[in-house]
């Protein structure tokens, strides 16, 4: 199965399946005498964690993981660093009754077309439980970037419900289960919910992150713009439907003189007015803060009855049991930053590689 490997001087391979009996991740390409522990990447792989409040699947992961390679003494030796997670709460049987149906929403029917077989334990690969393995590569991502750059991602709409953004409180983001920075937007979203679940239903979210204190001058300005590299990156998670940068589709209602960013040079140095490219201009950072948002749709696993056909091509039935988020979105959050962080480190590394050749300016 190709395409399982996301980055260029920065990269990693993810594998496993959602009901196998481990998932894991190879990063490659890190620089060595980096410090990297496992408490390193365990704390955000415990921001992504099933099981972590009433509002997501109940299925419960440590997801405890554990570095096989790469490190030596508490630092990376430039070596691959292989990753593993172990499946721990795996209930297959949840999925026995439909492992001949294709679930409409789902990767069932696609992958059968493409190989001929699947897993229907929960998914298999095509499974979100393969973003833990992101969350991991993303957390030695963050190693390489440094202290300098910091990526966090919050939940801005469920459903209807959007978040009043001068209420945005950073501090808020960690203090409740849908990582919302606006506290007043919270009980709503928790009403929203419970009625959705008692409902056997989803709905889907829109997620915003930011990376802040990225240098200006990285990228590349043709085919490997980081703006391209982040939608890539982002439209590859499970469930995500939609991309925008900094203003993103709203820019296509405004006029030139409202879009254009406009400088000024403040202590000699210059400083944009506004942030409509979203910190990149011409696949260039420009020392702004890179903002991403993407659309998650509704986890396609409901209760509610849906029409459907099975293998032989017989209209059914399909009620999809089991432990399900009613809102993905939700657990995106950590995995956006994490994709954040990988395409940023590989575009560090990039522009390292080319002032290592260039001649002094």
């Amino acid at each position: 199965m190709p395409g399982s490997t996301f980055g260029h001087m920065f990269r990693f391979t993810s594998w496993g399946e959602s009901h196998g009996p481990a998932i894991g991740v190879v990063v490659d390409g890190v620089p060595p005498r980096i410090p990297l522990s496992e408490a390193d990447i365990q704390h955000h792989l415990d921001r992504r964690r099933p099981g972590t409040s009433r509002f997501v699947t109940q299925r419960r992961e440590s997801d405890r993981v554990e570095i096989l390679s790469g490190v030596f003494n508490g630092l990376t030796t430039g070596a691959p660093i292989s990753l593993l997670i172990r499946n721990e709460d795996v209930r297959s049987k949840d999925y026995e009754d439909i492992s001949d149906l294709y679930r409409p929403g789902h990767a069932d029917f696609t992958y059968d077309m493409k190989y001929g077989i699947r897993d229907w334990r929960g998914g298999g690969r095509a499974s979100a439980r393969e973003t833990a393995c992101r969350v991991a590569a993303g957390a030695v991502a963050r190693k390489v970037l440094g202290e300098g750059v910091d990526i966090f991602g919050y939940v801005v709409r469920i459903g209807e419900v959007e978040i009043d953004r001068s209420r945005f409180d950073r501090a808020e983001i960690d203090r409740n289960p849908f990582f919302c920075p606006d506290p007043e937007t919270v009980p709503r979203f928790a009403a929203l919910l419970a009625e959705i679940r008692r409902e056997g239903s989803s709905i889907g979210a829109v997620v915003e992150v930011v990376a802040r204190g990225v240098p200006p001058g990285l990228g590349d300005p043709v085919y490997d713009r980081p703006d391209a590299d982040l939608a890539k990156a982002m439209m590859s998670i499970n469930a995500v439907k939609g991309v925008e940068i900094g203003a993103g589709f709203a820019a296509a209602a405004l006029r030139g003189e409202e879009n254009a960013d406009e400088m000024v040079i403040e202590d000699g140095r210059v400083r944009f007015l506004s942030n409509n490219a979203g910190g990149i201009l011409g696949g260039i950072s420009t020392g702004q803060d890179i903002v991403v948002r993407f659309a998650v749709k509704p986890t396609s696993s409901i209760l509610i009855p849906r029409r459907t056909v099975d293998r032989l091509g017989r209209p059914r039935e399909v009620r999809t049991r089991g432990r399900h988020d009613p809102c993905v979105g939700i657990r995106a959050v950590p995995v956006g930053e994490a994709m954040m962080a990988c395409v940023l480190a590989d575009h560090l590394l990039r522009q390292r590689a080319l002032e290592a050749c260039a001649p002094p300016r």
